[in-house]
């Protein structure tokens, strides 16, 4: 893989977190980074990027445990003081909680794949920033 062959990197971090988040290739911006829900694709068709050194493991869970919590709060404090029955409140706060968790948990994983290519963690040697900034020195890895 040459770095930055067939590719329009990404110039920052939040850059390429972005690209993830979506579902692009945090490197090359190429579509599908996930053939299917949680499972991101082996290579990169775009730059070849080996997308199995990943090590998302249990922190994309996390991050929408806590974002969902903190979107959640405002929300039930306003079901709370609503009219509603008793089961609907239920009802209604455990949908909502429910989409919004299934619906973050894929651009939080992809957010967390580009974080640790950019930092060159778990086996992304070089990351996204090495291979950045010999890109912008015009030296080439051996």
């Amino acid at each position: 893989m040459t770095p930055w062959s067939n590719s329009n990197p990404p110039a920052t971090l939040s850059a390429a977190m972005l690209r993830g988040a979506r579902g692009l290739c945090p490197r090359c911006g190429a579509k599908h980074l996930f053939p299917r829900y949680l499972k991101p694709s082996a290579l990169c068709p775009g730059c070849g990027q080996d997308w199995t050194l990943h090590q998302a493991d249990d922190f994309p869970p996390y991050v929408s445990i806590i974002v969902t919590g903190h979107v959640m709060a405002p929300v039930m404090i306003a079901i709370g003081s609503s009219e509603l029955p008793l089961w609907q409140m239920i009802t209604l706060s455990v949908t909502i909680a429910l989409v919004l968790l299934i619906s973050l948990l894929q651009p939080a994983k992809g957010g967390i794949i580009a974080l640790q290519w950019w930092m060159g963690m778990h086996g992304f040697k070089p990351g996204g920033r090495t291979e950045l900034a010999e890109r912008l020195s015009g030296s080439r890895p051996d």
